[in-house]
């Protein structure tokens, strides 16, 4: 029988996820990758090269996942409120997400090269432009700088899950506090923000 390659690759991405998700870079471990896998670990040096291209290759597969589920286009830039109620969401049904890029800021920083650097700039610019689009056609503020406004709405979206201890500290026992209020609030945040 031959052997599934695509398979194995995705057995390994999956499980260095969360992998990676619960330990970050440095406390992440390739033999319980491949254990959880059930993969021999020699695979993972075979296809992904060594644990630093792993991380790269986790964090590259799962930016573009919600990049491809939430794409901000300049139709979508121009509800910005409900684009980032989209990204909520994405994050609400994704916890491993924001563990992820959180794991990657404490570990790499911002003063080295990061996983994909040129890519992930590129893409975040076109998100950019999307944003001065709408600006330009009026339907959002243009007082505040599109790069400046892309960087609260990612703040805005992931919020919640970002600092969990806050919002368990300010919001515990408040009994509305549901997925959907935080999302309403989300929601509700942005389009004060970006009222034209």
């Amino acid at each position: 029988m031959a052997w599934d390659t695509e398979k194995t690759k995705r057995l390994l991405l999956d499980a260095a996820v969360e992998e990676f998700a619960e330990h970050g870079f440095q406390g992440a471990r390739v033999d319980r990758v491949a254990k959880s896998a059930g993969v021999n670990k020699e695979r993972i040096y075979q296809y992904f090269g060594n644990k630093e291209q792993l991380f790269a290759t986790v964090l590259d597969c799962e930016l573009k996942k919600l990049a491809g589920a939430v794409p901000l286009t300049p139709e979508a830039a121009a509800d910005l409120p409900e684009h980032v109620g989209r990204i909520y969401d994405y994050h609400l049904a994704h916890p491993h997400f924001a563990r992820l890029v959180h794991w990657e800021a404490l570990e790499l920083g911002g003063d080295c090269e990061l996983p994909a650097e040129q890519e992930r700039t590129a893409h975040y610019m076109a998100k950019v432009q999307s944003i001065a689009a709408a600006q330009r056609g009026g339907q959002i503020d243009s007082a505040l700088d599109a790069r400046v406004l892309m960087l609260l709405v990612v703040h805005l979206a992931q919020m919640w899950s970002s600092l969990p201890q806050i919002a368990k500290m300010l919001m515990g026992g408040v009994a509305d506090d549901t997925p959907e209020t935080r999302r309403a609030a989300v929601v509700a945040l942005t389009a004060k923000m970006v009222a034209p």
